[in-house]
């Protein structure tokens, strides 16, 4: 029966082929003859594997392999230089295939939804074009930073995993524009977070957080949802201040860096000649009080923001954990501001 369709396909130069519900356990081998091909619908049957056959079909740019066998990309699919959207859901996907995802340079779509994917190798972030990924219900425990190569990315779906925390390196991904994190172990979310300035539609309800990144505020968020989370919750308790004793590479480094500001300081053109240095430095951060640099976290507080007044979303109502991050007890001392200091139970 297959054959017989195939052969109808091939010589009237068919554009689609559905071959949905039919039970296959595999593809025949002479549909790598019908060169015509752009969408090929192969979803709800047995395949395990597709022939190399496969691979002639240059054209094709839709496939939907969805409610199959596959426990690995076939090998394939590397050679479709011109597939946009691959939908490879329901199967048991236990790895991807690093040859294939070399290969699929034009991918703006991947739907990975419900197979048994543990890890994402590397070369996740060679889809250079891909703006769409889904990757609901598995068990990844972590993602690749090689993932924050794929700028061109919008959505990203990996709801229900184990995930325990993002790349540091999120913030790289600055055209994503929807984040679906619900139903993990995600117990902190990264700094980078806040460098997603297209970011309109946050959900990490179910998660572990205590608190929110310092930069949430920026994001031009219109839907978040963040319920099923130990948030940290505003109970104000007295608390004894500790003398500050500073450490000698702290102490330089907040010089150094109040120096920079000078731009016509010696320092300025000294630094030039350290590298390493240089490279530490940009990892400090500025205090919410007096927006000095700093080196290390000296002071960890919170401060509780009104999602709909400050981040004015359109779904949420009542006030979150956001982390701020103070250079002193001096700044924390000071007067008229709303940051607390952060004890965990």
């Amino acid at each position: 029966m297959a054959d017989t369709l195939l052969l109808r396909a091939l010589k009237g130069k068919a554009k689609k082929l559905n071959f949905s519900n039919k039970k296959l356990d595999s593809v025949p081998a002479i549909i790598g003859k019908i060169v015509s091909l752009t969408n090929v619908e192969l979803k709800n049957n047995r395949i395990r594997d597709l022939p190399p056959e496969f691979g002639s079909l240059v054209q094709l740019a839709i496939l939907n392999l969805g409610n199959n066998e596959l426990e690995d990309l076939p090998e394939a699919l590397a050679y479709l230089l011109s597939l946009q959207k691959l939908h490879v859901f329901q199967n048991k996907l236990r790895t991807l295939n690093p040859r294939v995802l070399i290969g699929l340079q034009n991918l703006t779509l991947l739907n990975l939804n419900n197979n048994d994917l543990v890890t994402l190798p590397e070369e996740i972030g060679r889809l250079c074009s891909l703006q769409y990924l889904s990757l609901d219900h598995n068990h990844l425990m972590h993602l690749p930073s090689t993932l924050c190569a794929c700028v061109e990315l919008t959505e990203l779906h990996v709801a229900y995993n184990n995930l325990q925390g993002l790349p540091l390196e999120i913030g790289y991904l600055s055209r994503l524009n929807k984040l679906h994190l619900q139903r993990n172990r995600i117990k902190e979310l990264p700094e980078g977070l806040g460098k997603l300035l297209k970011l309109t539609y946050l959900d990490v309800a179910g998660n572990e957080l205590r608190i929110f990144p310092t930069e949430l505020g920026k994001l031009p968020l219109r839907e978040m949802y963040c319920e099923e989370n130990p948030l940290l919750s505003f109970a104000p308790v007295h608390s004894v201040q500790e003398e500050e004793v500073l450490a000698l590479k702290e102490i330089a480094a907040r010089f150094v860096m109040n120096e920079l500001k000078d731009r016509f300081s010696y320092m300025r053109k000294a630094i030039r000649h350290y590298p390493a240095i240089r490279e530490m430095l940009a990892q400090a951060s500025r205090c919410a009080m007096c927006d000095e640099a700093f080196l290390n976290t000296w002071l960890e507080c919170v401060h509780f923001i009104d999602v709909r007044k400050d981040l004015k979303t359109k779904n949420f109502v009542g006030t979150i954990p956001v982390r701020a991050l103070l250079c002193s007890y001096k700044c924390f001392n000071r007067k008229d501001h709303h940051f607390y200091g952060v004890a965990f139970p």
